[in-house]
C-alpha cells in the first residue's frame, strides 16, 4: 500500500486528486493539507511514502515546504514529493528539483498518468520526463550558478558511466539511452545506479542538476 498525502490550498484541485487515488486498491490518500506549514507537520506525523505538493501555497510555499521535509525524511523511510505545477514553467521549478522534489506532475495530468507517477517515486525512482527536463534546461539552467571545474567525485566515473551521465543529463529515458549506446535496458539501469552512488545523489533528478550545474553539461549541448 503506497501512502499519499495531498498538499493543495484549492479544494476543488484536492478533491479531484483524492477521488482518482481513493479508486486505487494499491493507493491509501492518508491526509490533505491547504498550505505548506500544515504539509511539513501532517507528513512529519503520518510519514506518507509520497507527497503531492502545490508549488505555490499560503504560509509557507511548496518550495520551502518541500526543502524541510527532504531534509527532515528518514533514510529508512524517506518521503518522497512530486510537485504540482501548471503547464508553464516558472521561475520555482528548478530550485524545487534543488531542494529535493523527485519529480513533477502537471495539474491536469490523466488520471492514469497521476496513479503511474506515484508508483514510481514510491519505488524510489524520479518522476522526470524527458520533455519536461528539456523545457528545464533550456528555461534554467543556463541561469544557474555554474563551477566550471568537474568535481573530483567526476573522476570516479567510467569513460561509459559519462557518457550515460551526459544523455541522462539531457532528459534522455533509460530506453532512449539504450537505443543510443545500443545496450539493453537493464544496462542502462545498471549504469546509471552506480552513477549516483559514486557521486552521492539521491535520484535522476539530483543527476541533472548536478550535471548542470557543475558545468559538466551545458544547456544546448548534444555531445
Amino acid at each position: 500500500m503506497i501512502r499519499v498525502l495531498i498538499a493543495d490550498d484549492q479544494a476543488l484541485v484536492r478533491a479531484g486528486f483524492k477521488m482518482i487515488l481513493e479508486a486505487e486498491p494499491e493507493i491509501e490518500v492518508v491526509g490533505e493539507a491547504e498550505d505548506g506549514q500544515e504539509a511539513v507537520e501532517m507528513i512529519r506525523d503520518l510519514r506518507p511514502d509520497v507527497a503531492l505538493m502545490d508549488i505555490r501555497m499560503p504560509r509557507l510555499n511548496g518550495l520551502e515546504a518541500t526543502r524541510e521535509v527532504v531534509n527532515n525524511s528518514s533514510s529508512e523511510h524517506p518521503t518522497r514529493v512530486l510537485m504540482l505545477t501548471t503547464f508553464d514553467l516558472n521561475e520555482y521549478v528548478y530550485e524545487a528539483l534543488r531542494a529535493g522534489a523527485s519529480g513533477f506532475l502537471l495539474k491536469d495530468v490523466p488520471a492514469d498518468q497521476l496513479v503511474a507517477g506515484i508508483h514510481v517515486v514510491a519505488q524510489g525512482e524520479a518522476l522526470l520526463a524527458p520533455s519536461i527536463t528539456r523545457r528545464l534546461i533550456e528555461e534554467f539552467a543556463s541561469n544557474a550558478p555554474i563551477d566550471r571545474t568537474p568535481p573530483k567525485e567526476m573522476d570516479e566515473l567510467t569513460p561509459r558511466e559519462h557518457e550515460v551521465f551526459k544523455l541522462v543529463a539531457r532528459g534522455m529515458s533509460n530506453a532512449e539511452i539504450a537505443a543510443e549506446l545500443i545496450v539493453s535496458e537493464t544496462t542502462v539501469k545498471t549504469h546509471v545506479a552506480r552513477i549516483l552512488m559514486k557521486l552521492h545523489l539521491r535520484d535522476r533528478v539530483q543527476a541533472v542538476v548536478y550535471a548542470y550545474e557543475s558545468g559538466v553539461s551545458q544547456p544546448g549541448a548534444t555531445e
